[in-house]
């Protein structure tokens, strides 16, 4: 029976010829591939623990006399170093009963050629990956082939959702089994932050449709509801109205009375938002396909009605608004997102994080550049929430003049 010992001397030398150019052909000079004892076993020069020098020694013995390594011992018996017997690699796995990388990676290949074609996102990443195999580089969120196919398979299958579908629902479907999905969750949505365009990556399942609750569509405002025969005026309402998905259908007529549409990124700041000459929409943080379709609706039904989006003074508030405008087709405008507001109240800013300044720097050239470059310069970054309700809720002097763009929509 193989010894530990054994085992953590060849894994290593097998580790080290894995990770090299010999491995891909690119080498220019030949190689060795060796370990220094001390280094891998800190108390093998230990006299005191003549126990663990002694099995050492004994694996040593065991993989030289099976041509596995080259070894050689001083008059001590000491061996500070030993090398792998590249004429014996089959043997090394073999005896290890471990499979070796270029088996794996021809396995691997197979996969992403099976679902290199199935969408854009797929495509970007199994490209990436055979380009990571050529170069010898460890494969993204691969710990074993079976894990990894159903990866993609998950991704796969989340990009064909049409509806609105249920976490546990979806496993079930896919994989019959009602936690599979769970275990690889998280490596689901790294792979699709990744490749795929999303602003955000906490929500980034809901966009696709898939949630652990029904959705609900929250709106306030200036318009009214013909909802399963019933008019709903909306402006009578001391609150909110929340529409759950399944009831989206039943929506026969939505009206605009006021002078614009309002998305809102944050719940807090949805109902601290008091603009009686707006329609009011919660976007939950990043909008899903239900929020979206509802948005979508709006502008169909009311043309020539402007539209605004109001959210974080920072690059996922920017992003959010972006991927609105392209997964919507609506030209929303940003509404005090700009750089008067980040003065306004710069004193509740918070520093930038690395990951906020490599965002910002992609954002350089956007319509948000001013505010962007004054960010940058400045550290500082604002949520939404920060933003008082009365520099939301001005005087109509205010009002009209920050909306100046704005035409207010006479509706018979």
């Amino acid at each position: 029976m193989i010894s530990h010992y054994e085992k953590t001397i060849l894994n290593k030398l097998l580790d080290k010829y894995e990770r090299s150019k010999s491995f891909i052909g690119d080498n220019k000079v030949n190689q060795r591939f060796s370990v220094k004892l001390p280094t891998l076993f800190p108390q093998y020069t230990d006299h005191a623990n003549y126990k663990l020098f002694q099995s050492v020694n004994e694996a040593i013995e065991v993989l030289a006399r099976k041509k596995l390594i080259v070894a050689k011992a001083n008059s001590t018996k000491v061996c500070s170093e030993v090398r792998l017997n590249l004429e014996g690699l089959d043997d090394a796995y073999n005896y290890l009963n471990r499979e070796p990388k270029k088996d794996i990676n021809n396995s691997v290949r197979q996969v992403l050629e099976s679902y290199q074609d199935r969408n854009e996102i797929l495509n970007r990443f199994c490209r990436a990956q055979m380009e990571r195999i050529l170069t010898n580089k460890s494969i993204q969120w691969f710990s074993d082939l079976t894990e990894f196919e159903k990866i993609l398979r998950a991704v796969d299958e989340l990009l064909r959702i049409g509806s609105e579908t249920f976490v546990r629902d979806f496993s079930v479907r896919i994989f019959k089994d009602s936690k599979a999905f769970e275990q690889i969750r998280s490596k689901v949505e790294n792979l699709l932050f990744e490749y795929g365009d999303f602003p955000e990556k906490n929500q980034l399942l809901e966009n696709l449709n898939l949630v652990k609750n029904p959705t609900y569509v929250n709106f306030k405002g200036a318009g009214s509801l013909e909802l399963s025969g019933q008019t709903i005026d909306l402006s009578q309402l001391r609150s909110d109205l929340a529409i759950s998905s399944s009831m989206l259908t039943d929506i026969d007529k939505i009206k605009i009375t006021g002078r614009a549409v309002l998305t809102i990124e944050n719940l807090t700041s949805f109902h601290t938002t008091d603009r009686s000459d707006m329609f009011v929409i919660y976007l939950g943080g990043f909008h899903n396909n239900v929020r979206r379709e509802f948005i979508k609706k709006v502008f169909q039904q009311n043309p020539g009605v402007s539209f605004y989006h109001f959210g974080d003074i920072d690059a996922g508030g920017f992003y959010i608004l972006e991927h609105l405008k392209r997964q919507t087709g609506i030209d929303f405008q940003p509404y005090k997102m700009d750089l008067e507001a980040l003065k306004e109240y710069q004193e509740y800013s918070k520093k930038l994080t690395e990951h906020d300044r490599e965002r910002l720097t992609r954002l350089r050239e956007s319509e948000f550049k001013e505010v962007v470059s004054y960010m940058l310069e400045n550290d500082c970054k604002l949520e939404q929430e920060a933003i008082g309700k009365n520099y939301l809720c001005a005087t109509q002097r205010e009002i009209n003049k920050a909306d100046s763009k704005v035409p207010f929509i006479e509706h018979p």
